[in-house]
C-alpha cells in the first residue's frame, strides 16, 4: 500500500482526489494521512468526499475513512468497468472538481462511463464546467482521450443545485509534445442566474472591449441561466488554436459586472502573450495523464504549488519519473520521462 502524507505540497483536497484517481488507474491501494491538516477546516468536506466515493464506485474500489472530517482514508481499488452513474455533493461543492477525478479514474475504462454529478458549476477555487469542456477536454484530446461535458442546470454558491453530464469513452493515451502556442481565436461564455440579462452582457462586453483592443478575434456568447434555486454570475474565456488557454471571474454581491470581464480578460491575455501553450490550471492537470504515458513534454505559462504537488502524487503512484525546467511562479515545462 502505498502511504501519502496529506499535508505534503499544497495540502488540500487535490492530494487527496489525485491519488484516488491514480490509485483507481493504476490498481493500487493507497492510504492518505494527515488529509487538509493545515486548511482552517481539515479532514475531508462534501467536495472531497463525493469525490473518493466516485472514484470508488466507478472502479468497482473499497474504501475506509470516508467520512465528513475524516484525515485519514484507505482505498483499494478494483476494475474500471464502465457504466451509468450518478453523484450529488449535497452542497455548492464543485462538481468540476468531482469530474476531474472521475476522469483521471476514467482513462482505465474498460467501458463508456455515463455520469451526472450535483452541486456548484461556478464557484471559486475550482474550475467551471465551462472550463472543463472548452479547455481540459480538448486539451486531452491532443493524448487520445475522449469525452464530452454538457451543463443541465448551473449553481452558484451557496445554494448550488447544478448538475453536469459527461460521457467518458474508452481510450488509448498517447504521449503529448507542446511547447509553443498559436491562438488565432478567442471565445466564451457570460453567464448570469436570477439577475438581469445585462449582469451577463456587461460582463461579455467588458472582456470583449480588452480582447479587442489587444487585436484579438472575439465572440462571447451571453446565457441567461435563471432558474428556481439561487443566483450568482460569470464568465469564461478560452483562446483557440493549436492548444486552448483558459480564464474564468465570478460575480458576487458588491462586484461590478465590468470587473468580472475584465479579471478574465486581463488573466487569458497574460497567457496568451507569455506565448506558453498551457495555462497555470491546466499545467496541473494534465500531469496525471502525462504520468500515465511518459515521454511527454509541456511548457506551461505558470508552474504553481498545485502542479508540483501532482508531479510527486504522480511519482510516488505510478513510479514515473518527472523533469521541470523553470521556478515555481514563472514559465516553466514540464517533462514526463
Amino acid at each position: 500500500m502505498i502511504v501519502i502524507d496529506g499535508s505534503e505540497g499544497e495540502g488540500g483536497g487535490a492530494v487527496v482526489r489525485v491519488s484516488t484517481a491514480l490509485a483507481a488507474v493504476t490498481s493500487r491501494s493507497v492510504r492518505v494521512y494527515n488529509i487538509r491538516a493545515r486548511r482552517p477546516r481539515s479532514g475531508l468536506s462534501h467536495q472531497h468526499l463525493t469525490a473518493v466515493r466516485a472514484v470508488a464506485r466507478i472502479s468497482n474500489g473499497t474504501l475506509r475513512g470516508d467520512e465528513l472530517g475524516s484525515m485519514e482514508l484507505e482505498f483499494s481499488p478494483g476494475r474500471v468497468k464502465g457504466g451509468t452513474f450518478n453523484f450529488d455533493v449535497k452542497t455548492a461543492g464543485s462538481t468540476g472538481l468531482v469530474l476531474q477525478a472521475i476522469m483521471v479514474a476514467a482513462a482505465a475504462s474498460e467501458g463508456e462511463i455515463d455520469v451526472t454529478v450535483s452541486g456548484g458549476t461556478d464557484v471559486l477555487w475550482a474550475p467551471t464546467c465551462d472550463y472543463l469542456r472548452e479547455v481540459t477536454i480538448p486539451v486531452l484530446e491532443m493524448m487520445g482521450y475522449s469525452a464530452r461535458i454538457e451543463i443541465i442546470r448551473r449553481g452558484y454558491y451557496p445554494e448550488g443545485g447544478g448538475r453536469v453530464h459527461a460521457i467518458i469513452e474508452p481510450s488509448e493515451l498517447r504521449p503529448i509534445t507542446l511547447e509553443e502556442s498559436e491562438i488565432h481565436a478567442v471565445r466564451g461564455i457570460s453567464h448570469s442566474r436570477n439577475l438581469p440579462i445585462h449582469v451577463a452582457e456587461r460582463q461579455a462586453e467588458s472582456a470583449m472591449k480588452i480582447l479587442r483592443g489587444a487585436g484579438l478575434d472575439v465572440d462571447i456568447m451571453v446565457e441567461d441561466a435563471s432558474g428556481p434555486v439561487g443566483r450568482g454570475s460569470g464568465i469564461t474565456l478560452w483562446a483557440e488554436g493549436n492548444t486552448r488557454l483558459g480564464a474564468v471571474s465570478l460575480g458576487k454581491p458588491g462586484k461590478r459586472a465590468e470587473k468580472v470581464g475584465s479579471e478574465a480578460a486581463m488573466e487569458l491575455l497574460g497567457f496568451i502573450e507569455s506565448g506558453s501553450p498551457i495555462d497555470r490550471y491546466m499545467g496541473d492537470q494534465i500531469i496525471p495523464y502525462m504520468a500515465l504515458t511518459g515521454d511527454s513534454r509541456v511548457r506551461t505559462c505558470e508552474l504553481t504549488l498545485h502542479a508540483e504537488t501532482n508531479i510527486l502524487l504522480s511519482e510516488k503512484i505510478t513510479g514515473r519519473r518527472f523533469r521541470v525546467e523553470g521556478e515555481r511562479g514563472g514559465p516553466a515545462t514540464i517533462e514526463a520521462l
